[in-house]
Formats: C-alpha cells, sequence, structure tokens
C-alpha cells in the first residue's frame, strides 16, 4: 500500500485481487447488505479474468460527479454538480486543469477538435450548465475560449457534427452554432420539458428525443452564401408509450431508443421507418434461457432503459437491475443478467473482447464475458400417448422442426468475471482507456482510475531497472 499526490487531488494505489471500500463504513450494516443481496450473482476473492488489481483514487470534485469524457488517447474530463471542470492524465491520474467558469451544475459536456486547416488540431470541450450558460474550452491551455448565457431554459443535451463543423444545443429549443459559438439557427420553442437527448442521423439529419415523441430535424445550408444554416423538422414519430431515456446510433442506416416503461425500438436512419421493436424485457417467459425470477409486481425505475450502447452486432442496454443484449439480426434478446446489480444499471458499454461493464446506482462495477452456452442434444417426446389419440404424426413433425431450431440458434449467458468494489455511492459512468484501464466517477464526489496489477507492476520493475543501468554508467564514468 502507497501514497502520492498531484496537486490537490490524492492518489492512492490498492494492490490485490479484491479491492476493498476506501471509504470507511460501518462494517456491521455493510455486512448486513451484502446479507440482503442474495439475487445476485457474486464472485470470489479470485477473480482470474478481472485485471484491474490496483487503483488510484483522484479527488478534486466537491459534489456528485456525472460525466466523463475523453479528449484523446490519454486525457480526459470530469464534471458534476460543484459546476467545476477537470481536465485528468488517464495514465498517471495528474490533474492537469481545473476550469471554472459555471455557478450551477453541469447537464451536458461533449468533447470537440477544431478543423481549421490554417491552425493546428485544437482539442475543445463545451460544457452547458443549469446556470443556463454554455462554455468553450481549450484542453490544452485550460483557459475559456467562448462563453454564451443566451439561453431560456437549462441546456440538457450537447452534440458535435464533426462533419459539418458545428455542435447542438438541446433545450426547450434546438440551437445550431458554429465552433466560435455563433448562433447559426434556432427551431422554435419546442416543450418545456425540452429536447433530452440527441443523436447524429445520415444526409445532415438529427434525431431529438422529446418526451415520448422522437423528432427528426434536417440542417441545410443557406442558399444566400452566407456561414447561416437552416433547420427544418422533417418528420415525428410518435411510437413509443413514455418518455424516451436513452438514444444511441448504431451505424449509419441504424439507431436505437429506449423508453422509462422499457420499451426499445429499431429505427431505420434513412427513412425513419420501426426495424424491430422489444418490450418484453422483464418478462421471464420471453426469455426462457435465463433462469427465472420472481416478482409480485414492477416499479418504473425496474423497467425503464437507462443507457443504450451498441456495436454492429448488438445492442446492449441497462434495463433496471439488469443488463441485456440485443441481437440486431434476430431481432430479439440473446442474452441477460435480469438482476446484475442489486439497484438500477445506470451505464453499460462493450469491450473490445466479448466482454461488458456495466456499474449501477450500488456502487458497483461489473464485468461480464458474453460466452455461448453449450447445448445438450434435445430429448425425443415419447409418442406413445399421442399416437393414442392419433397427434403422433403432427407431433414428431414439430419435434424435428423445433430439434432443428434449436440446433441452428446459438444460446448464449453473460458471465461474472469481475467485481470492482471501491466507490461508496453510485456510480455514475465510466471511460474505457484499454491498457491504461478505466476510470469510475459516482456520487461519493471521487474519480477512479482502475489499473492493470500486472502491467503496472512491469512498468515499475521496468523503471526501476532503468534507473539502476544509469547509477551502474555512472559509477563505471566515475
Amino acid at each position: 500500500f502507497c501514497c502520492y499526490s498531484h496537486a490537490d487531488s490524492a492518489c492512492i494505489i490498492l494492490k490485490g485481487n479484491f479491492c476493498s471500500h476506501v471509504i470507511e463504513q460501518n462494517e456491521e450494516q455493510l455486512l448486513h447488505e451484502l446479507h440482503q443481496k442474495s439475487s445476485v450473482q457474486t464472485i470470489g476473492e479470485e477473480q482470474i479474468q478481472n485485471p484491474y488489481t490496483e487503483l488510484l483514487l483522484l479527488k478534486g470534485h466537491q459534489d456528485i460527479v456525472r460525466f466523463l469524457v475523453q479528449i484523446d488517447d490519454c486525457r480526459f474530463a470530469s464534471a458534476g454538480d460543484d459546476g467545476i471542470i477537470f481536465l485528468w492524465n488517464a495514465e498517471t491520474g495528474e490533474k492537469l486543469h481545473e476550469l471554472h467558469g459555471h455557478t450551477h451544475k453541469i447537464t451536458a459536456i461533449a468533447p470537440f477538435s477544431s478543423s481549421d486547416v490554417a491552425e493546428e488540431k485544437t482539442n475543445l470541450i463545451i460544457t452547458a450548465s443549469a446556470d443556463r450558460t454554455v462554455i468553450v474550452w481549450d484542453c490544452t491551455s485550460g483557459r475559456q475560449v467562448q462563453k454564451v448565457s443566451c439561453f431560456h431554459s437549462t441546456v440538457k443535451c450537447l452534440t458535435v457534427l464533426q462533419r459539418l463543423n458545428v455542435w447542438l444545443s438541446g433545450g426547450s429549443d434546438l440551437c445550431v452554432w458554429n465552433q466560435k459559438l455563433d448562433l447559426l439557427c434556432k427551431t422554435s420553442h419546442l416543450t418545456d420539458a425540452g429536447i433530452s437527448a440527441l443523436v447524429e442521423l445520415p444526409k445532415n439529419c438529427v434525431a431529438a428525443a422529446v418526451g415520448k415523441e422522437l423528432i427528426i430535424f434536417r440542417l441545410s445550408a443557406s442558399n444566400n452564401g452566407s456561414e447561416g444554416w437552416n433547420i427544418l423538422e422533417v418528420k415525428r414519430l410518435v411510437d413509443h408509450q413514455d418518455n424516451i431515456s436513452s438514444l444511441v446510433s448504431v451505424n449509419d442506416l441504424t439507431f436505437v431508443t429506449g423508453s422509462h416503461i422499457g420499451e426499445l425500438i429499431v429505427w431505420d436512419a434513412l427513412d425513419w421507418t420501426k426495424l424491430a421493436s422489444e418490450c418484453n424485457f422483464w418478462d421471464s417467459s420471453v426469455h426462457p434461457d435465463v433462469q427465472p425470477e420472481i416478482k409480485l409486481s414492477q416499479s418504473p425505475h425496474e423497467t425503464s432503459v437507462q443507457h443504450l450502447t451498441s456495436d454492429e452486432e448488438c445492442v446492449f442496454a441497462a434495463v433496471g437491475k439488469g443488463i441485456y443484449v440485443y441481437n440486431l439480426q434476430m431481432k430479439r434478446v440473446i442474452a441477460c443478467q435480469r438482476t446484475a446489480h442489486d439497484s438500477s444499471v445506470l451505464h453499460i458499454e462493450k469491450l473490445p473482447n466479448r466482454q461488458l461493464i456495466s456499474c449501477s446506482e450500488d456502487g458497483s462495477v461489473r464485468i461480464w464475458e458474453l460466452r455461448e452456452k453449450q447445448q445438450l442434444p434435445a430429448e425425443p417426446v415419447p409418442t406413445g400417448f399421442f399416437n393414442m389419440w392419433g397427434f403422433g404424426r403432427t407431433n414428431k413433425q414439430a419435434n424435428q422442426a423445433a430439434k432443428k431450431m434449436q440446433e441452428n440458434t446459438p444460446v448464449y449467458f453473460l458471465e461474472l468475471v469481475g467485481d470492482l468494489i471501491g466507490h461508496s455511492s453510485a456510480v455514475q459512468m465510466f471511460l474505457y482507456f484499454g491498457e491504461l484501464g478505466l476510470a469510475t466517477c459516482s456520487a461519493d464526489h471521487l474519480i477512479i482510475l482502475w489499473k492493470d496489477g500486472e502491467r503496472e507492476s512491469s512498468l515499475r520493475s521496468l523503471t526501476l531497472f532503468k534507473k539502476l543501468a544509469q547509477n551502474g554508467d555512472l559509477q563505471l564514468k566515475l
């Protein structure tokens, strides 16, 4: 165990196969809580497939940390309810900049790379706040580039359209801005509830989630030759029965939405028609491959789609306390863990190696692996009874068809391979940095960098070896 610090942020390294809570808690209360968590899959201390056996604590925030955004391969920004933005080095945990400019909590953040050919590429971030301002920051210098405070309501989401070199802000209306924060165009007032999510679509279109509706807008350049743009509403999709809570683009052909009552809809990104839908995440009869769970009732938060992510093959959904894998080609859920965590799952991401990471309100971060289940040969159905009533031939044909379908359809399951215990409150989200590790943020005001213990040990050994070699060369010269 050792610790060191960068400026005002303390960094602590804990080695071991099972990292324990770093925030002091009442031991009896903790044991009682663990005793209640009987329905959730557990894993022992020997987590062979979990590489994250060291961690760095990054301190600085004074309230809930809700957002993490990646700036480049080794830098990221954090923001939350204290209105402060911190820039960090993902490899060392060093605090690079502390950005002050907002007076209320941060409500949205987005990275933005400038593409001015006359200048070198500049990494920027855009932040929106409940103080009804938006600020553009330079990530290298940490200085404030521009600030706008002309909003009539809080900006809830930000989206950068890199191809058009513009960015969008969503609140009670939709605004289009250039890099210098010049307002190019805006819609009329949409609703007091405002736009909750935005996603870019092909052909200069965007989809905006406004309550239960999904509104498609198209951007077009002005005909008068100026830098201005026009924004036109082209379609409203009203297929959801409740407010849209999550929105993700799969590729140039497909995007997906999820609602508060567990609806998932797959859309065509070109003509905005519905391709498929799933509304029975919590129904064990629909997904019989997963162990059944007895429930007397389903409260809204247990069926809400909190977060969606995807690859080209599947959509991964955080629904209530569970995580679900929806195959786009098969148009069905192929694997799930209905009680992946003790509380609502807030964020989920797919890793390159068939693994998933999820985090929850219960303060845990868990690593899952998508595996194919070994299927046993289908047992033949006895025909004697059915032959007695004349059903033998029909049942035999049905049995053969069912057996053939079973053999051709792979069955998957999610295996828990890692459990990261370090936060003492809800983990809001995380960022995956490959070999540099994993960054998580929480309501406990902390950011944790989870590190591959073997890699870090090798790096320390290499550094020590180089120092010893340098000292040896120096002695030979003397």
